[in-house]
């Protein structure tokens, strides 16, 4: 079905993808061919709305499709109003985001959800709504305008499993409509709910128990996985995908170059299952990337999908039929604090193997905090074989980062404690769970040499990773817990807003003030990014492979690239150790700039070395980079740069 009025682009780009988009349509909708051309149409629609400038930076990014899997790509998350207040805020702020080096800016949730009830942002009531605190959607376009000025990308969350209670089809649906009841999950009593409930595990059990809710107002139950004010989507019914595509491209065309698909696993239930990672939700996420490809294919998703390795991968899809373009390294974030409370390397080095072994095109974003826990979804089958219980383990785990052992510097809390099943998951900024925190109140200098080194060595853990460092914001200048959400009634019992606080503008303006903690810290970021930025070998393309160093404590990793090596190591111990290596080349030392030999190396507590050897004299490499307009109407360009030295 190609109608007459379409335009050749248009045509063209559903050309690519008709047939295989309407058989996994057809297959999941049971043949519904009037709801397929709906969909169609409705995606000229959106074509047809977006805006020359994003048509251009489109184009551009078509022309270099794996614009996005570079070494010089670095990503920030933060909070619009911890940041700076308003959307508007943000944009005055940006001469300090682009500083860092950053060019993907992650915006948490800011679409319209009601206060008390909106789960941080995670409970919308309406997808084509800013908050009206943090500004209107047209302020959220011209920072994305903004943003693409200046070579940033934007992104932003896109809560697909559920909608706010206060949602226009839930205020329906609770005024007795049947089409809007079908959007949900709706039963007239509790008999096939509890037939839900005896396969499907609770997300929070301890803070809201149950996956159903009573409805008063409809006089029905209804399925709420999260809280109870959220209410679960039915993607059975083609209409909600429909609209939710729709919703999606709306912000797509708005500025957003990089959507976070929320809570991916959960969008399919069928009865007799766990609900989660089924199938049809994989034929939903092929559908949108084909979507976005014909639409806006400068655009990228992003899968947050928060579960063991196994249930992670498979959500890229295959090389020939991709899926999300990227995902959350969420296990290797999880195992590396593991590495930090245990400082023994061993289970990260078999993280590591899996993560090495995976097609070079799957990119995942590295991080070592975000705005969410730390879960402990570690490999224990793993574990198992060394004599180690999880539950214990994780016991081990929370009380070291939460500064409950007496060898530990950690302040962090905990989220969403269990007791009934011993399980817990952690919260607070790197810094504090660094010892940074601890040092400071102790006013010991020791103590914060070795909280810095720690932090530092995690970034440049972080940095030597195949894929996209993300920091958290605040986390460049070693932004400590923020315990007044405890006062406050709307955030108290949450206590992930432990490390949401606001950016302290006053510690940020002390960056280059070398005699402060701050600037100490900040530089020595910002210096490792130079670094990784002027050497390909730190491409995503790379070659990787774990490096033996007989210590427990050490862990090597080695990365060779178009005639270039780099070998990495860290030492999660605080006290000195030997990397016990034998690599014959002569490198030298990224950090400061010496020759050094690769051999029996010795690394002081919480200490890494970045040793670089090149095959070649030179070796360079470029490409073309998206030409954005300004809003002057100037040209500009953002060129991707592959230097070796």
């Amino acid at each position: 079905m190609f109608r007459k009025e379409w335009d050749e682009v248009f045509k063209s780009r559903l050309a690519k993808h008709y047939d295989e988009m309407k058989w996994l349509y057809s297959e999941l909708y049971n043949n519904n061919s009037e709801a397929f051309d709906y969909f169609c149409d409705m995606l000229y629609e959106y074509h047809e709305a977006r805006p020359p400038l994003l048509k251009e930076w489109d184009e551009a990014r078509e022309a270099v499709p794996d614009w996005y899997r570079g070494n010089e790509m670095l990503g920030t998350l933060m909070y619009t109003n911890c940041f700076a207040g308003t959307l508007n805020g943000v944009r005055e702020k940006l001469d300090y985001i682009k500083e860092q080096g950053i060019n993907y800016l992650h915006l948490m949730p800011l679409l319209e959800s009601p206060a008390g009830r909106s789960d941080g942002g995670y409970a919308v009531s309406n997808f084509r709504k800013v908050q009206p605190e943090l500004g209107t959607i047209e302020d959220l376009a011209a920072l994305s305008d903004e943003c693409h000025s200046k070579g940033i990308s934007v992104c932003l969350d896109f809560v697909m499993n559920h909608t706010s209670e206060d949602h226009e089809w839930a205020k329906r649906a609770k005024a007795g409509e049947k089409e809007y009841q079908d959007r949900y999950f709706f039963f007239d009593n509790w008999t096939i709910p509890n037939e839900f409930e005896k396969t499907v595990p609770q997300v929070f059990p301890t803070t809201a128990p149950g996956n159903f809710t009573w409805c008063e107002e409809a006089g029905k139950v209804v399925m709420t996985q999260f809280y109870p004010y959220q209410w679960d989507l039915n993607y059975s019914n083609p209409t909600v995908f429909n609209d939710m595509t729709a919703d999606m491209l709306y912000l797509c065309n708005h500025g957003i170059d990089i959507i976070r698909l929320d809570a991916t696993p959960y969008i399919w239930k069928t009865l007799g299952t766990d609900c989660r990672n089924l199938p049809q939700v994989h034929t939903l996420c092929r559908i949108l990337h084909m979507a976005t490809e014909v639409v806006c294919p400068g655009t990228l998703l992003l899968g947050e999908v928060v579960m063991e390795p196994s249930k992670v991968v498979p959500y890229f899809g295959t090389v020939d039929k991709p899926e999300c373009h990227l995902l959350y390294n969420v296990t290797t974030m999880a195992t590396t604090w593991n590495t930090v409370a245990t400082k023994d390397v061993t289970l990260l080095k078999h993280q590591l193997e899996s993560v090495f072994a995976l097609p070079k095109v799957y990119t995942f974003l590295n991080y070592l905090r975000c705005h969410d826990d730390i879960g402990w979804g570690l490999d224990y089958d793993f574990l198992k074989q060394f004599g180690i219980d999880e539950v214990a383990h994780k016991k081990y785990l929370n009380d070291y980062l939460t500064g409950k052992r007496w060898e530990s510097n950690a302040r962090g809390e905990l989220y969403n404690d269990d007791p009934r099943l011993g399980d817990a998951r952690l919260t607070g900024t790197t810094a504090s769970l660094c010892g940074i925190e601890a040092a400071v109140y102790e006013k010991n200098d020791y103590k914060l040499k070795l909280a810095q080194d720690l932090d530092v060595m995690l970034h440049a853990f972080l940095f030597t990773l195949s894929g996209i460092p993300v920091l958290y914001s605040g986390d460049e200048i070693g932004q400590l817990n923020d315990y007044t959400y405890h006062d406050d009634p709307f955030k108290a019992d949450d206590s992930r807003y432990l490390h949401r606080g606001n950016l302290n503008w006053d510690h940020v303006a002390m960056r280059n003030d070398m005699s402060t903690r701050q600037g100490q810290l900040y530089h020595r970021i910002m210096d490792l990014l130079a670094v990784r930025k002027d050497y390909s070998v730190f491409e995503s393309d790379a070659d990787t492979w774990l490096v033996e160093t007989y210590n427990n404590h050490v862990i090597g990793e080695g990365r060779y690239f178009q005639g270039q090596k780099l070998i990495a190591l860290f030492n999660f111990s605080n006290e000195p150790q030997t990397a016990w290596i034998n690599e014959p080349e002569d490198y030298i030392d990224l950090i400061t700039g010496e020759p050094a030999e690769a051999k029996n190396v010795e690394l002081e507590g919480h200490g890494f070395r970045w040793f670089y050897h090149s095959f070649k004299p030179i070796v360079e490499r470029s490409k073309v980079a998206p030409v954005v307009k300004s809003k002057s109407g100037k040209k500009k360009k953002n060129k991707r740069s592959k230097k070796g030295h």
